[in-house]
């Protein structure tokens, strides 16, 4: 039986690039996403690659992601890797948040925090996996231009928790890892940038990254592929910059 991976978030952007890499190798794929048009083009796309599907969810309704997770084990009995991927972000003055963006950001920790038990369950019962969370440089630095106090403690809060689940897990062979990437090309700005106009509007970016460029998708996916595998057997618990040098400095 093939391996399978679920991504929370999988439709564009370093989900779908993650997709790509686990299809080329054989696994079978399974992708959560947004009841949208992304959601079957997606699938559409990745299923040339291999073997894929692709499942609507709200991941702001806690009751359907209770739901989902209770037949987590029955829909994917051969799970091995766990990519939390789903995200938003539309930077905010801290004096203007309100509850409602408030709970758009955590409502997404919410729903991580169920599937990946459900999922740790499953790896436990499997003799082991992997995961990896998306997390944010902006969790670790806050970045004057870009307010974004309600984003970056929810990604501050997963990159603890990512901590904590390796510390847990690691008696099952379960290893648990983050990436925190800086400013990368993907679909999650059009909360604020016309879509047709982000990769122009984040050129502005380069700069800001001692390596000279924004990142792009494959980036990201190709680090979180290494987590996910073999080859970083002796990592577990770790955060990693995957951000163009920003962490290390400024140009």
């Amino acid at each position: 039986m093939k391996n399978q991976a679920l991504i929370v978030g999988g439709t564009t952007g370093i989900g779908k690039a993650t997709a790509e890499l686990l299809l080329k190798e054989g696994v079978e794929v399974i992708i959560i996403g947004r009841p949208n048009k992304n959601l079957k083009k997606s699938e559409s796309e990745l299923a040339k690659m291999g073997s894929v599907k692709t499942i609507a969810l709200d991941l702001s309704d806690l009751a359907s992601v209770h739901e989902f997770a209770k037949g987590m084990a029955q829909q994917m009995p051969n799970l091995k890797y766990l990519v939390n991927a789903a995200g938003y972000f539309s930077p905010k003055a801290f004096l203007e948040h309100s509850e409602a963006d408030y709970d758009k950001y955590h409502d997404f920790n919410k729903a991580f925090f169920f599937i990946t038990q459900a999922a740790a369950k499953i790896l436990k019962d499997n003799q082991g996996g992997s995961i990896v969370n998306i997390g944010s440089m902006w969790g670790k630095q806050a970045i004057k231009a870009t307010p974004s106090s309600a984003y970056s403690m929810a990604k501050a809060g997963l990159h603890a928790f990512t901590q904590h689940l390796a510390m847990e897990l690691a008696d099952y062979n379960i290893r648990v890892n983050a990436v925190a990437p800086a400013v990368v090309v993907t679909p999650i700005y059009a909360a604020f940038i016309e879509e047709d106009k982000i990769e122009e509007t984040l050129q502005g970016f380069n700069a800001f990254h001692p390596i000279g460029r924004v990142g792009r998708p494959a980036d990201i996916a190709n680090t979180i592929h290494f987590l996910l595998t073999d080859k970083s057997a002796w990592v577990t618990g770790a955060i990693w910059d995957i951000d163009g040098g920003v962490m290390a400095g400024r140009n």
